[in-house]
């Protein structure tokens, strides 16, 4: 997976044609799906635990069955929850192999044979009385998720012109939003989330993979793929002919030649390699950290837990504050699109790091204060919706900008593919260990948040560079000669040293 490579097609085809526009929407119906199941488990959460209930006391096979006892029902829901994400670790380590071997659009085509068996276990699960099945399905659906997460930004860039690849390639985030609106919506009471429909709102994740299989067909394969990849140049031709409606791509193919050629010159480094190199080791470093900045920021905490935080901190309509969230959370990030060029990266990183620290201060003085002040229920709404703010401006969608930056061509994979699995990680964490934390912490539960959004501020302003306004190799040269100054540092220095090849890079 190569998000943020400098891809895509000459200005001389810049125009968007129908085809384009075609093949960007059939791609990011799979990011949809992927924010469609992030939200999907929120809203029904009492609804679906009750038939765990009821599942466990029919299996006893008794007059009179126990309940089953809290803690079980706690584990079980949080599999639920985060068994998705160890779907998504999984799968994430596999996009580069599997976007080499069957190529962008075949990959995601296949892909969506995953997002049918999740759905199908999960729409059955109550007919089947097995919550066996509700966990498999979301394991099943977090595979597609992790492809997807790689596959979409992948073939969007590659398929994108130059002059429009920013705008198309965010996109991708911006279904995922919309995806997660779009289940909260369905999951309100008087729609979908009851104790009969909760199957249909958690199987209807197929509908968009229908809707993708009926029209891939019409979309061209990414004609750098065909190219570089392949060598595969009248196939390529005949694709950049469909995305920029020219008959003449002579300048855009003499671009993927040339981007071909540097490819060949600059080796690939595996993902141990990238670990073993001091070259790589700082840009790593800082990979690592910001993806787990936007996940240890307690974000999706408030994604799979927010009708639960709402209802204890007695918000009215918790379900309607919740599909709040999701609306802020879709126009910041719409905004974040226009703010990411202007401001920079790094900025905009720690304003949203700094906010979202101070929304969880607030939430949890609002929890704290919820049974002595009744009125205080508005300052948790106030808390979540400034959270998810501040997480769209910063640490929502500007890791995966700087993770894609820090690294030229041949180690740009592995590192991706290693940010993806600590992003995979930390969400199954978060997700698998919420409840249990919330439950022993009680109101204090986000200042644990609140300290980690402090710590990952004072790095993001020591340790991450701006990246906005500068290209690949000035930023790797940049780390590759970080080493050789810390060298200086803590070894003699002789002219020797200053006259060796490696200082002359």
């Amino acid at each position: 997976m190569v998000p943020g490579r400098k891809e895509g097609l000459e200005d001389t085809g810049s125009r968007i044609t129908s085809t384009l526009v075609l093949s960007v929407f059939t791609a990011v119906l799979g990011s949809l799906q992927f924010g469609y199941n992030i939200g999907v488990i929120n809203a029904p959460q009492k609804i679906i635990e009750q038939s765990y209930n009821a599942t466990w006391m029919e299996r006893q096979g008794k007059e009179e069955p126990t309940p089953i006892d809290p803690d079980t029902l706690t584990t079980l829901w949080s599999l639920s929850v985060a068994i998705f994400s160890i779907g998504g670790m999984i799968s994430s380590f596999m996009v580069g192999i599997v976007s080499e071997w069957l190529g962008r659009k075949r990959a995601m085509i296949v892909n969506n044979a995953l997002a049918f068996v999740g759905g199908a276990l999960m729409g059955l699960a109550q007919v089947g009385k097995s919550y066996e099945m509700m966990i498999l399905g979301r394991f099943f659906i977090g595979v597609f998720s992790g492809f997807a997460s790689g596959l979409v930004p992948m073939y969007v860039g590659e398929i994108s012109p130059t002059n429009l690849r920013g705008a198309l390639g965010t996109l991708h985030q911006l279904a995922i939003v919309t995806g997660i609106l779009i289940a909260q919506v369905f999951g309100l009471d008087t729609i979908l989330g009851t104790e009969v429909l909760w199957p249909l709102l958690l199987g209807l994740t197929v509908v968009p993979s229908a809707l993708q299989l009926l029209l891939f067909p019409f979309c061209p394969e990414s004609p750098r793929y065909l190219y570089i990849i392949r060598n595969k140049e009248s196939k390529a031709k005949e694709s950049l002919k469909r995305l920029t409606g020219c008959t003449d791509v002579t300048a855009a193919l003499n671009e993927m030649k040339e981007e071909k050629r540097r490819m060949d010159m600059e080796r690939k480094v595996s993902i141990l390699q990238l670990f073993r190199s001091r070259m790589y080791r700082q840009p790593l470093l800082i990979a690592i950290v910001l993806q787990l900045s936007q996940q240890l920021s307690g974000i999706n905490a408030i994604f799979y837990y927010s009708t639960d935080i709402f209802t204890k901190a007695k918000v009215t309509n918790a379900a309607y504050a919740t599909i709040g969230a999701g609306v802020i959370n879709t126009v910041f990030t719409v905004i974040s699109l226009f703010l990411v060029e202007r401001a920079g990266r790094r900025t905009l990183h720690m304003l949203g790091l700094a906010g979202m620290c101070v929304c969880a201060f607030m939430m949890t003085a609002a929890l704290a204060l919820q049974e002595k002040v009744e009125s205080i229920s508005y300052l948790s709404m106030v808390s979540v919706f400034g959270f998810v703010a501040f997480f769209e401006i910063g640490p929502g969608p500007i890791p995966w900008f700087i993770v894609a930056e820090l690294f030229s061509q041949g180690p740009r994979p592995a590192a991706m593919a290693v940010a993806g699995f600590a992003n995979w990680t930390c969400n199954f964490i978060i997700g698998m260990s919420f409840p249990s934390i919330a439950e022993r912490c009680g109101p204090y539960v986000f200042l644990i948040f609140a300290v980690l959004l402090l710590i990952f501020l004072g790095f993001t302003y020591l340790k991450v560079p701006e990246t906005r306004g500068r290209t690949f190799d000035q930023i790797a040269a940049t780390f590759r000669r970080t080493p050789s100054l810390l060298d200086h540092e803590i070894k003699p220095y002789t002219e020797l040293d200053e006259l060796s090849p490696e200082n002359h890079e």
